[in-house]
């Protein structure tokens, strides 16, 4: 198998949990090959570089295998290699983040009573 779609690629490699987020990110502009925007109908090639920001993290990898199905971790984490430069870059950012706590980033959705309570008390500090 040497002919993959993008969208399908990055839902098997676990970028994204589905593979419809992942061609809403590819459109978006989320995922770039070699810094140009590309369509979700592309087919991904051994060697490609790929830019991938899904919201909460950015990699820049490097594509080592081609797959249309969704394996475990484990198996995905053949599909690409990440690049020494990514890999330093979303460590010093999980530093940041577990350094500085922003009080909103918990909360999913709608705040609750409880959560709005919370998010004006570090308001008021």
């Amino acid at each position: 198998m040497d002919n993959v779609r993008i969208d399908k690629w990055l839902w098997a490699a676990r970028f994204f949990k589905t593979r419809s987020l992942a061609a809403d990110a590819v459109e978006a502009g989320k995922v770039k090959l070699d810094g140009e925007r590309i369509k979700p109908a592309r087919a991904v090639r051994v060697g490609d570089k790929l830019h991938i920001d899904n919201g909460a993290d950015a990699w820049e990898v490097e594509v080592l295998g081609i797959s249309d199905k969704r394996g475990g971790a484990p198996v995905a984490r053949l599909l690409y290699q990440e690049s020494a430069a990514s890999v330093a870059r979303r460590a010093a950012e999980h530093e940041r983040r577990k350094l500085f706590h922003e009080p909103g980033a918990d909360i999913k959705g709608r705040p609750t009573k409880r959560d709005r309570r919370q998010l004006g008390h570090f308001r008021d500090e």
